[in-house]
């Protein structure tokens, strides 16, 4: 069994600062990943809103920043090693991966979100073939042909607004009647000629051997319309990472957030939850890295450590 003084469950912005954080105060550090380091921010094209950002970051840009910041303070990635169980039983905790178990006095979930997705006629078909979850990944594949954008918030507009630039045509489908986003975004639509399809639902995606068309239907009215196109780009809402962890005792609110207090702790002795899989209203990357900052400070304080 491996022993550390802190484990940090996720590798993105939180897990990423919460590891830096950690080593920074000297203590002995492991942070678990089990997919690609920097989780859904690493995809996100832009950051306009970052503080300390002076011209348009990429999301891959700023979180590859922080896994060479975490490196360099001594923090231990163990990318690709999936966390399958929890022991928060007693005072000392234990997590085990595919590979081995350990053990450490706290432990801090930065296990973040995973995107939801529609399950629609012609959506596993097309995968790959029109079909994508990342704009950044594949944006290059649609230069000058027409993509539409399935989604409902600020990331979604960010995404829309990248490809636009790529992409001969832009839409973007908001299921919802209102596209959930700061003005500044909604503004930035408009100026790259962006339509918004707002209160129609994704029914089906249609083609041949390539994504052609979408059908859309009306919430309200029930009406339908089919949009040519040659690529769909889901952006919809996220689903908290929190199944393993609803099975170690820790409260979560009936949307599956991990329920935290000001400290970010959670209802177990040592254990916190920063980030996105928290029930935190407020999803940015600066709410995500300032959680990660006040759970280590409250473990610091807790261990009679010195700033």
């Amino acid at each position: 069994m491996k022993r550390g003084n802190i484990i940090v469950i996720g590798a993105g912005p939180a897990g990423l600062s919460a590891g830096f954080y950690s080593a920074y105060y000297n203590f002995s550090t492991m942070i678990f990943e089990e997919n690609i380091l920097g989780g859904e921010a690493a995809e996100i094209p832009f950051l306009d809103n970052y503080p300390g950002c002076d011209k348009k970051i990429t999301g891959k840009e700023l979180t590859d920043k922080m896994v060479q910041q975490c490196k360099e303070t001594g923090g231990k990635i163990h990318q690709f090693e999936k966390v399958v169980e929890l022991d928060f039983k007693g005072k000392q905790k234990f997590v085990k991966t595919e590979k081995f178990k350990y053990s450490a006095e706290s432990v801090i979930i930065a296990s973040g979100t995973h995107p939801k997705v529609l399950e629609v006629p012609g959506k596993k078909q097309f995968q790959g073939r029109g079909v994508s979850y990342c704009a950044v990944c594949d944006g290059a594949f649609f230069k000058n042909k027409r993509v539409v954008i399935v989604g409902e918030d600020s990331r979604a507009a960010e995404v829309a607004i990248y490809l636009s630039d790529i992409a001969s045509i832009t839409k973007l489908v908001c299921q919802k009647d209102k596209l959930s986003s700061e003005k500044i975004l909604i503004d930035s639509l408009e100026k790259h000629n962006i339509e918004i399809i707002k209160g129609m639902e994704l029914k089906e995606i249609k083609g041949e051997l390539n994504v052609k068309s979408v059908v859309l239907s009306g919430k309200e009215t029930e009406s339908t319309k089919e949009i040519e196109t040659d690529g769909v780009f889901f952006q919809l809402e996220g689903i908290p990472n929190s199944q393993l962890v609803g099975e170690s005792g820790i409260k979560m609110d009936d949307n599956g957030y991990i329920m935290v207090d000001k400290k970010n702790t959670t209802n177990i002795n040592n254990v916190y939850a920063v980030g996105d899989v928290t029930d935190c209203s407020v999803k940015l990357v600066s709410t995500a890295v300032s959680q990660a900052a006040v759970a280590v400070m409250d473990i610091l304080e807790h261990n009679n450590k010195s700033f």
